[in-house]
C-alpha cells in the first residue's frame, strides 16, 4: 500500500541540548510548554525538541496532570518528563473542578517563574484555563493548532468553546492549515499573528514511525505489551494479508446512546465480514468502557485492550486496514500512513480531511458505520484510491516553523 510520505522523518524531533556559556544563558528566554492530556503531550513533544535546538529560547515543560495515566504514557513515548508537575487530577472531577484548579495553580506557577511566553496546544480544559491564567499573569500565549472550528458551540463540547475562548487571548496562532487561519481572520484576529505551520502531530508520527522501523519491532512484542491475546495476534497481526479495523472512541457527545449505536454498527461489520477483526483500545472513562465491554466483550474477533502507548498505537495504525475513530489526532495522523478514517462524529473541526477524502464522517449511526466500512472492505478500487490520497495536515516540519517564528518575535523581527 502506498503511503505518500511514508519514508520521511521530521528533522526536528531529535533531543539536543546546546552547551552555552553563562553570558549566553542569561539571554535565553524561557518558554513554558503546558500539557495536560495525551494528545497535548504528543503534539507538543516536537515543539519541545525544536526549542531545545534554539540558541535564544529554552523550553520548560509544565504538566497539569489533567489526565494522569494517559498523559504520562504519552510523554514516556518521547522519553520526556515534566520539569514541573502540578498533578491536579482528582477522581470524579468535573469540568468546573479542573478548570478552577488549573487557573489557580498555573497562575501561581507563572507569577513565580515568569516565563517569556506560554505555549498551549489544542482545545482541552488545560488549554483554556492555562491561557486565562497566563493572561491574568501578563504573559503572552502561543496557541498551537489554532483556528479549528465546527461553528457549533455544543459539538464537540466543551472543546469548541475552549478553542474559541483562547483565540482573543493568544499572541501567536500556529494554524495547521490555511482554512484554520481563515477562521481566525474572519473572527477579526490580527492576520499578522496567524501563521500556517502544518500540524505538529505529523512531526511526532513520522519520528515515531522511523524509530519503530529502525528497531524492527515484532508483532508478538507489541501484542504482549498492549495485552492482545495470542489468538487474535496470530490471526491478524502476524498475517500481512489479514484485514482488521482499529477503533478508538472517547468524545463526550457520544456518551450513552452514541457508544451503544457505534457498537451495534461494529457488530454488524464483523457479522457480515467473517474474515475481519476489530482491535479496540478502550478509553479509561467509565462512560465509554461500560457499553463497549458489555456489547463487544464476548466476540472472538473483537479484541478489547487497555489504551496503548503512543509508539505501539502508531505501530497498530501502520498495520491496520483502516480506522473507525472520533479522535482529531487520528484524522490528522492516519493519512500519512495511507489509512482511511471513518469518523464517528456528526461534525468535525478538521474539514480538510473530509474535503481531501482521507476521512469520511459516519457519526454513530450503525447503518452508516456498516455501509462505509462495507464499502472499504468490498471495493478494492475505492480502498486503494483513498489510501493514496495526500495528507492535508502537513509534512513533518511544523515544530521547526514554530521555533523560527518565536525566535523572530523575541528578536523583534
Amino acid at each position: 500500500m502506498r503511503s505518500n510520505i511514508a519514508n520521511r522523518r521530521a528533522r526536528i524531533l531529535v533531543p539536543h541540548r546546546l552547551s552555552r556559556n553563562y553570558e549566553t544563558y542569561l539571554n535565553v528566554s524561557n518558554i513554558c510548554i503546558v500539557v495536560g492530556t495525551r494528545p497535548e503531550a504528543i503534539k507538543m513533544a516536537p515543539v519541545y525538541f525544536a526549542l531545545q535546538k534554539s540558541e535564544s529560547l529554552r523550553p520548560v515543560l509544565l504538566s497539569t496532570g489533567q489526565h494522569r495515566e494517559m498523559l504520562d504514557q504519552a510523554l514516556a513515548s518521547f522519553s520526556l518528563a515534566p520539569d514541573h508537575d502540578l498533578n491536579l487530577m482528582q477522581p470524579g472531577q468535573t469540568l468546573a473542578d479542573i478548570t478552577s484548579r488549573v487557573i489557580s495553580r498555573v497562575h501561581e506557577y507563572l507569577v513565580e517563574s515568569r516565563p517569556a511566553a506560554v505555549l498551549v496546544q489544542g482545545d482541552t480544559t488545560t488549554v483554556f484555563a492555562t491561557s486565562l491564567a497566563a493572561f491574568y499573569a501578563g504573559i503572552p500565549v502561543g496557541h498551537v493548532e489554532a483556528g479549528l472550528r465546527t461553528h457549533n458551540p455544543l459539538n464537540p463540547w466543551p472543546e469548541e468553546m475552549n478553542r474559541r475562548l483562547v483565540a482573543p487571548i493568544a499572541q501567536w496562532h500556529f494554524c495547521p492549515t490555511p482554512p484554520s487561519r481563515a477562521h481566525l481572520v474572519a473572527e477579526r484576529i490580527d492576520e499578522a499573528k496567524c501563521f500556517v505551520t502544518g500540524n505538529t502531530v505529523v512531526d511526532a508520527l513520522l519520528w515515531i514511525r522511523g524509530k519503530l522501523q529502525d528497531a524492527a519491532i515484532d508483532a508478538s512484542d507489541v501484542a504482549r505489551r498492549v495485552g492482545i491475546s495470542e489468538a487474535f495476534a496470530g490471526q491478524f497481526l502476524d498475517d500481512d494479508d489479514s484485514r482488521w479495523i482499529l477503533v478508538t472512541g472517547h468524545r463526550r457527545e457520544s456518551h450513552g446512546p452514541g457508544f451503544v449505536k457505534m457498537c451495534e454498527g461494529i457488530l454488524r461489520v464483523v457479522t457480515e465480514h467473517p474474515d475481519v477483526g476489530i482491535l479496540f483500545p478502550v478509553h479509561l472513562n467509565p462512560r465509554v468502557r461500560e457499553p463497549v465491554m458489555q456489547l463487544l466483550g464476548d466476540h472472538d474477533r473483537i479484541e478489547l485492550i487497555e489504551p496503548a502507548g503512543y509508539q505501539d498505537f502508531v505501530w497498530l495504525m501502520d498495520r491496520c486496514t483502516f480506522l473507525l475513530s472520533d479522535s482529531g489526532g487520528v484524522q490528522e495522523e492516519a493519512p500519512s500512513l495511507g489509512k482511511p478514517v471513518l469518523v464517528t462524529r456528526e461534525t468535525t473541526e478538521r474539514p480538510e480531511g473530509i474535503v481531501a477524502g482521507t476521512c469520511r464522517l459516519v457519526g454513530t449511526d450503525p447503518d452508516r458505520i456498516f455501509a462505509e466500512s462495507d464499502l472499504l472492505l468490498r471495493d478494492a478500487g475505492e480502498f486503494t484510491r483513498r489510501s493514496g490520497l495526500e495528507n492535508p495536515y502537513g509534512d513533518g516540519f511544523a515544530a521547526e516553523q514554530i521555533r523560527q517564528i518565536l525566535e523572530r518575535s523575541f528578536r523583534g523581527g
